[in-house]
């Protein structure tokens, strides 16, 4: 079966068209910078370890622009098509075909996720044009959250903003943490209701979860992806109080004080630049406020590490990901040192080494193993479809 994952993002779209029977990657690429004035698509075609890179430049006015130029790029046969939803809502525990009742369920959630729920919808509208008859499942990032308890979702807000006004923690990027979470109970020779894990999704954007026995109990990220940790330019957790200071004392108004918070803020805000690379090098340079922000980061962490930890009671295992959890031996050092007291120790001549597989970084001698696994959002993404797919 050649499954097609459709990604879209607030002005991007990822693809990969997967053979589940070889458990391969056919085809993929992004199509970037939608709606501005010349848009890039890089598409690669992978054949016996080779891949074939064609880059396509023109206008891409949209989505459904977008959705066109990938179809013409794919030339195999599709025979389902699975799609990345970011919000589900309560309305939504697992993946699901897609039906018009879904459509209008997804839309209703519209308002929890601006950004990414109309595109994502764009997405499968377009995708149902262009392969009529093909069956088409939603896979949500917030699925994997919905066993976090009631005790650790709702905000300690008035009850009726939960009820009339669906305010509560949902989670995102609940594909990578699932993904890394099953694929490290596996490196481990255990099945994912035997292990306790923390995974640590790091990258431009952050979410750190709680993971039980295969289930999320806790993750960082809340109602919007702007809570938890900071971020490269996300403020993370703040005092709430903070938000009506500084429209009273600056003048911003409440979109540019959100412009500040979502684009502005976290690394970014206290050093000027968001990626780590440049952040380090500004760093080793002597620039204070750079080393300021990898402590600050770093720091964060570390605090979600050990809360976690209380959380779950026992932990077997941490797991980082993404593109700064999987490349940054800095950050993963200075997040963990100090943490012996939770039987953590890293080797840190293993930890300074890059390796593009799944490993681990651990001592010998650590009670709790350490873990680098590589993220595979669309992999898991595809898995859920066929599963929805077996079922139907």
């Amino acid at each position: 079966m050649n499954i097609l994952i459709i990604n879209t993002g607030s002005s991007s779209l990822k693809y990969q068209l997967f053979d589940m029977e070889a458990a391969t990657v056919i085809t993929g690429g992004v199509v970037e910078r939608i709606g501005e004035s010349e848009g890039i698509l890089t598409h690669k075609t992978f054949d016996s370890g080779d891949v074939q890179k064609n880059i396509i430049t023109r206008p891409i006015p949209d989505h459904q622009a977008a959705m066109h130029l990938v179809a013409d790029q794919i030339t195999q046969g599709i025979d389902a098509v699975g799609h990345r939803v970011v919000q589900g809502g309560e309305s939504f525990k697992a993946a699901t075909l897609i039906t018009p009742e879904v459509k209008k369920a997804i839309e209703a959630n519209n308002p929890l996720a601006p950004l990414h729920n109309p595109p994502n919808l764009i997405g499968i509208r377009v995708a149902e044009e262009l392969f009529p008859g093909k069956p088409q499942v939603a896979v949500f990032d917030t699925n994997f959250h919905q066993t976090i308890p009631e005790k650790a979702y709702l905000y300690a807000l008035p009850y009726s903003y939960y009820t009339d006004h669906r305010i509560r923690k949902y989670g995102f990027h609940g594909t990578s943490h699932k993904y890394v979470a099953r694929e490290t109970a596996r490196l481990m020779g255990k099945r994912p209701e035997e292990v306790n894990l923390i995974t640590l999704h790091l990258g431009n954007g952050c979410s750190i979860s709680a993971v039980k026995g295969g289930e999320c109990r806790d993750t960082s990220m809340g109602m919007t992806p702007l809570a938890g940790v900071m971020m490269g330019t996300r403020c993370g957790d703040l005092d709430p109080a903070i938000f009506g200071y500084l429209m009273d004392n600056t003048g911003l108004t409440q979109s540019e004080l959100d412009e500040v918070l979502n684009k502005q803020s976290g690394l970014k805000g206290i050093c000027g630049k968001n990626d780590l690379r440049d952040i380090h090098d500004q760093a080793a340079k002597g620039d204070k406020n750079a080393a300021l922000a990898v402590d600050m980061f770093a720091y964060q962490i570390k605090k979600y590490i050990g809360a976690y930890a209380a959380v779950l009671g026992r932990v077997d295992a941490l797991v980082f990901t993404a593109g700064v959890g999987e490349n940054d031996e800095i950050v993963r050092a200075k997040a963990l040192d100090g943490l012996d007291f939770l039987g953590i120790d890293i080797d840190e001549a293993v930890n300074n080494v890059r390796n593009p597989e799944a490993h681990t970084i651990h001592t010998a001698d650590s009670r709790v193993q350490v873990w680098v696994v590589p993220t595979d959002e669309e992999r898991q993404i595809a898995i859920e479809t066929q599963a929805v797919l077996d079922k139907s």
